[in-house]
């Protein structure tokens, strides 16, 4: 690979060009990353403390969580730093390592809500049998194959990205090296490699939409058999899971479901997906939900207190 790679670093051109825009990015995300890291890691903390939250979902959700923290990690603080220097570089290897995290923790993302639309269908479906399906072995293994399939999925877009030949020019337009962009510089026929793309990208996008929509609709249908008040419980639940379903898996469709083209509003999709579901998560899980409410009220109370002491 080495002796037909020209290119040791690329040029990214950021989100804006102007220096006044570029300033105002700097202040607004570097406040939604510390929001981010504090709202994710709060979710975190309480989960783990706490005495009462201990059902499978918050499982999930402490894991979601997680990767909520790490998925704008992999490209806001560079972006954040870059709002600074008027020629914005990174390495050939920085740039690789830039594109496995992002798809990475991206793609463990879309699995870990899966895992969780699941739990939900299991608990509101089959609820008489839910202790024994959803069982602490099941739950791990679920979780594990997450993560494990979110790494599958990024290692072969960057290694698929790494083998291709980049000879020049090295200026991508956008604020952090993602697929369609390298292809585009890629001096070889990308169209394979593009379809794969498409085929590892976006088809886990659309199929994991499809199945969490349709597991929705299932769901819904059962609920009509339950009382008012176990109706609306499910409701809330279910309207949190649907929300970020929603705001995590549509960004993805429009952006790798297409061939490997790049159009002016990738840049504004793709920030929204890294920046706004992360940020957002948190809230919607906790602001619907009372118990995890309340555990946030408790824990931070008792470490209040432990630490007037």
């Amino acid at each position: 690979m080495g002796t037909k790679n020209n290119v040791t670093e690329f040029v990214l051109f950021g989100l804006f060009q102007s220096r006044e825009l570029q300033h105002v990015c700097f202040v607004v995300f570097s406040l939604f990353h510390i929001l981010t890291i504090l709202g994710n890691l709060m979710v975190i903390v309480t989960i783990g403390a706490s005495n009462t939250l201990h059902a499978p979902m918050y499982f999930f959700l402490s894991h979601l969580s997680f990767a909520d923290m790490c998925y704008p990690s992999a490209t806001t603080p560079k972006m954040i730093v870059d709002t600074f220097v008027e020629r914005k570089t990174i390495s050939f290897n920085g740039c690789m390592t830039q594109l496995f995290s992002a798809h990475f923790f991206g793609g463990t993302e879309i699995f870990l809500l899966t895992a969780m639309a699941y739990d939900r269908y299991v608990a509101i479906c089959r609820p008489l049998h839910y202790n024994t399906i959803m069982d602490r072995q099941k739950c791990g293994l679920l979780v594990g194959a997450s993560w494990v399939a979110g790494f599958l999925h990024s290692i072969l877009q960057t290694l698929l990205t790494m083998q291709l030949p980049f000879c020049g020019p090295n200026e991508i337009d956008s604020f952090f090296c993602d697929v369609h962009p390298l292809l585009k510089l890629a001096c070889a026929d990308t169209y394979v490699v593009g379809l794969i793309v498409v085929a590892n990208g976006g088809m886990i996008s659309l199929v994991s939409f499809i199945i969490l929509i349709t597991s929705y609709v299932v769901i819904l249908l059962n609920l009509r058999s339950r009382s008012s008040e176990g109706r609306r419980k499910a409701l809330s639940t279910c309207g949190s899971h649907i929300t970020t379903v929603v705001l995590v898996l549509v960004p993805p469709m429009f952006m790798y479901i297409r061939p490997s083209t790049t159009l002016a509003a990738d840049k504004l999709v793709i920030l929204f997906n890294i920046v706004m579901p992360p940020l957002l998560n948190p809230l919607i899980y906790t602001l619907r939900n009372h118990e995890v409410k309340n555990a946030i009220r408790k824990v931070f109370r008792v470490q209040g207190n432990s630490g007037e002491k």
